[in-house]
């Protein structure tokens, strides 16, 4: 891996990959990123999508009690049949997996030669990943991200915990790629016009500018 040299611009940088673990707050820092003008996808979201459109695999795979009152696959319902039981999350993967990637390298030759943003929490298991010309980490405290996502998604502790404990070998993923990583810490609550919010949009700032990318 090549760290990251932050004194000299690096030139014809196209695809950038942006993750972080979960509660580290990658979406908001995608949402700054937006507003720089550069196109971002979310792969967190496409894959939502492709739960959809692959429904009758999905169904035949792991049974009807997976929809809500709708008919639509309820998330939730099905997260708990694969979490924690790798043979069925491997099962799911196969499924939704090839369709997103496809999405996602549709998606990248729409953007032409505009630099463009892949946001995804398994971003070393997506297809644009050896396409990668850097990778943007967010990070934040454990503490931090422990309670951001108790507040936001109201799941009990001992499950969060679990779902930190999985994900605990990502990072050492990104490592193995010989492609600069720009580290972004939010550990700091940011409001609309707090300091911490004005330090991460001029650490974004700061990374845009230095991939040459202004």
């Amino acid at each position: 891996m090549t760290i990251v040299m932050e004194k000299t611009p690096m030139k014809n940088k196209k695809i950038i990959g942006l993750t972080g673990f979960y509660g580290a707050g990658k979406n908001h820092v995608a949402q700054i990123i937006e507003k720089r003008g550069l196109p971002v996808l979310d792969v967190d979201k496409l894959g939502h999508e492709c739960i959809e459109t692959e429904k009758e695999r999905i169904l035949a795979r792991f049974g009807g009690d997976i929809l809500n009152s709708t008919g639509s696959i309820d998330r939730k319902r099905l997260g708990a049949k694969v979490f924690g039981n790798g043979p069925e999350l491997k099962a799911l993967e196969e499924i939704v997996h090839p369709a997103a990637n496809r999405e996602t390298l549709a998606w990248i030759e729409e953007q032409g030669e505009k630099a463009c943003v892949i946001n995804a929490a398994l971003l070393h298991r997506s297809s644009a990943f050896e396409l990668l010309d850097a990778i943007i980490v967010v990070k934040a405290n454990f503490f931090v991200r422990l309670l951001r996502t108790r507040k936001r998604d109201h799941l009990p502790w001992l499950f969060l915990i679990k779902r930190f404990f999985s994900q605990r070998k990502f990072g050492s993923q990104y490592f193995k790629k010989k492609t600069d990583i720009y580290r972004v810490d939010n550990s700091s609550d940011c409001g609309i016009n707090s300091r911490s919010q004005q330090r991460l949009e001029n650490r974004i700032d700061e990374i845009i500018s230095l991939l040459g990318i202004t």
